[in-house]
């Protein structure tokens, strides 16, 4: 595991457990990163709940309760469908936090309004949710998918401290 990404995740699991919150992931691009990254941490059974790999839109429907229609008119790679993978990931956990991820990783696969390197993250609480949009072009599909887990454990660490 990239040193960036272990000390997030010590850094996420350590808030998380100072603040006795509990989280579950939901991810599409990243294919279960996050929770691994979480759980690679002595303690992380404390906090964290699972996650769910939901790679195909059916999984997205089934696991998280992403509602067909949202998917069919804005795409799975979209703030839409990220917003939804939190809630439902939130509300089927039943934790405090749940982070979703949803992008693009190519090198295939994207399009002219949805790039390779486009992710949207979310993070749902009982508070609201909010989501982020960011663009990893310039990396390879190995380093989207790991910048992503970065950017989801930064969002998920301040969640925690918030």
């Amino acid at each position: 595991m990239p040193e960036e990404i272990a000390m997030l995740a010590q850094e996420t699991v350590a808030a998380l457990a100072a603040a006795g919150l509990t989280v579950a992931t939901a991810e599409s691009c990243t294919g279960g990163l996050v929770a691994a990254a979480l759980t690679s941490i002595s303690g992380a059974s404390d906090v964290v709940y699972g996650g769910y790999v939901t790679y195909a839109n059916e999984a997205k429907i089934a696991m998280v309760g992403v509602p067909y229609a949202l998917l069919r008119q804005h795409g799975a790679v979209s703030k839409d469908v990220a917003m939804a993978m939190a809630e439902g990931a939130l509300a089927v956990a039943g934790t405090h936090l749940a982070v979703a991820v949803t992008g693009v990783a190519g090198p295939t696969g994207g399009s002219k309004e949805k790039p390779v390197g486009l992710v949207h993250f979310a993070v749902a609480s009982a508070d609201g949710t909010t989501h982020v949009k960011k663009n990893f072009a310039d990396l390879d599909r190995d380093g989207i998918r790991q910048a992503s887990v970065a950017e989801a454990l930064r969002l998920l660490l301040k969640a925690a401290r918030a």
